[in-house]
């Protein structure tokens, strides 16, 4: 009799959607999803509760998988690179470099690839920039193992012959011809239980009251019903509320940092023109950073500043300011004129400045934004990255009061330890950079770039040359150092499992 009561117990708590997969749980996976019309999702989620109430004996195992990625799925088609330059070179026996190149239909990547492979597997030669045949008719028809090793996926990584993981090695080194995947295997069937169960009539579980609903307290309609079972033991999935991307949160925290330090913030397009990106802040017109290779440009102009201003930059790149001989060269104020994204938000210190009042100083300002460099793309580097500017306008103001300014920050920003070095920059004297400790790696990370604005930038766009502290670290490298990320690309990668685990500094 017992052993009945605990059976009705269980039948009763069975959901809906268990109660649709039940009937089925013999089957496999896709097997019940044909048949009950239920989704993948929720065909698991109820053989998981089925298992919490040991109707069956549920296993999921994961296994690694090797199958076919881009390439390898294009070179299954049309061949391996070495295979088509094989085939090429094989019709004349011996053909130059460069004609076996441009006519074998491959990419210099490939090429490169098809010569290595062939030359270790001694099937030609390299000779006075030609390629010669040294490999018997019997093996250039024969299909290789990397080849034959194709054919044969997907294929389990734990299945491979000595051969197999002898051609899995050659190309998992090669760019995306196979790929490893993490597949889950899920077993199950019905327990003791389950059988006994699968023996009952569930219809009248059907007729058991879900949700009281208000509709249900306002009538009295539940009054006499029967209610399902709730097992408020069973696990249920972890909910993950949403929130804002730790980078964006990262960025109001430094502007709160910056606010309580007393700065109002700075704001401007994220287009400007050569002028207040380069020209004001005194970067000769023919310097490097100005060229295409590293700057991005658009095809047209912009507008220049009041004449007043523009004449004072021109008079400072031309011949100095205050005893300096400038740049010594004739400024073009067409050159000027060019648009480009800004590569660094110091373009909103020299605007800033230009429209600051007598009687606004002293003052203190701060950007956090992106700027953009015509960089390669890597680890460390970014064709767009965040910067955080600050400036202070203040006649009294020195050296050691910038170096106050810049630990203060760090500090706040939770990095205890800074150093300072001499450096050169082309608008601040003097300058420096500063290095902040990273106690999980023992290593210093440069992220700060400082300095005080030349009498260049600033007698030209204040009237007089009235002491500036200027800075500009690296706001994105200081939140890899912050999170511990080691690709700066990991920043805007939106890894679920990354943003989940990123802990916030809190105030």
């Amino acid at each position: 009799m017992k052993e009945t009561k605990e059976i009705q117990k269980t039948i009763e708590s069975i959901s809906p959607t268990e109660r649709k997969v039940l009937p089925y749980i013999k089957e496999d996976i896709e097997g019940i999803i044909e048949k009950t019309k239920l989704d993948r999702v929720s065909v698991l989620r109820a053989l998981e509760f089925l298992n919490n109430k040991k109707i069956i004996s549920l296993n999921i195992e994961e296994e690694k998988t090797i199958d076919l990625d881009v390439n390898g799925i294009l070179y299954k088609q049309k061949g391996l690179p070495e295979r088509r330059l094989l085939e090429f070179v094989s019709e004349k026996n011996i053909v130059g470099l460069e004609e076996a190149k441009s006519n074998a239909g491959l990419s210099e990547n490939e090429f490169k690839a098809a010569l290595g492979a062939l030359k270790k597997k001694a099937l030609i030669d390299l000779e006075n920039k030609k390629i010669k045949i040294t490999g018997k008719k019997e093996d250039i028809s024969k299909k290789t193992l990397e080849e034959q090793f194709i054919d044969a996926l997907p294929i389990k990584l734990s299945d491979l012959k000595n051969e197999q993981k002898y051609a899995f090695e050659n190309l998992k080194n090669r760019k995306k011809i196979v790929l490893i995947e993490n597949k889950k295997q899920i077993k199950f069937s019905p327990t003791e239980l389950g059988e006994e169960i699968l023996k009952h009539d569930l219809k009248e579980v059907d007729k058991m009251i879900e949700t009281l609903t208000p509709e249900l307290i306002k009538t009295g309609n539940w009054k006499n019903k029967r209610f399902r079972r709730y097992d408020i033991t069973s696990p249920v999935p972890r909910i993950y509320g949403g929130k804002r991307h730790f980078v964006n949160q990262s960025i109001d925290y430094g502007k709160r940092i910056w606010i309580e330090m007393g700065f109002k913030e700075m704001k401007g397009n994220l287009v400007q023109t050569s002028f207040w990106n380069f020209d004001a802040l005194f970067t000769a017109q023919d310097h490097p950073v100005r060229e295409i290779h590293d700057t991005f440009f658009l095809d047209k102009k912009g507008k220049l500043p009041d004449k007043k201003i523009v004449e004072e930059i021109k008079k400072a790149h031309e011949k100095g300011v205050g005893g300096s001989k400038g740049w010594r060269y004739s400024w073009d104020e067409e050159e000027a004129k060019k648009l480009c994204l800004r590569t660094h938000t110091t373009c909103l210190s020299a605007q800033t400045l230009a429209n600051l009042k007598p009687e606004e100083l002293p003052a203190k300002f701060f950007a956090i934004g992106p700027s953009f460099r015509n960089e390669t793309v890597d680890w460390n580097h970014g064709f767009e990255l965040l910067q955080t500017e600050g400036i202070v306008v203040d006649e009294n103001a020195n050296f050691k009061n910038l170096l106050g300014y810049l630990k203060e920050f760090a500090k706040k920003m939770g990095f205890e330890k800074v150093r300072f070095r001499p450096a050169y920059f082309p608008y601040t004297e003097p300058s420096v950079e500063g290095d902040v400790w990273n106690e999980e790696r023992k290593e210093w990370v440069e992220l700060i770039a400082a300095g005080i604005f030349r009498p260049e930038v600033t007698e030209p766009l204040l009237g007089k040359p009235i002491p500036v502290l200027a800075w500009g670290p690296g706001f994105s490298r200081m939140l890899m150092a912050m999170f511990n990320i080691k690709d700066i690309r990991e920043l805007n990668k939106n890894d679920i499992e990354q943003l989940r685990n990123i802990k916030i500094l809190k105030k």
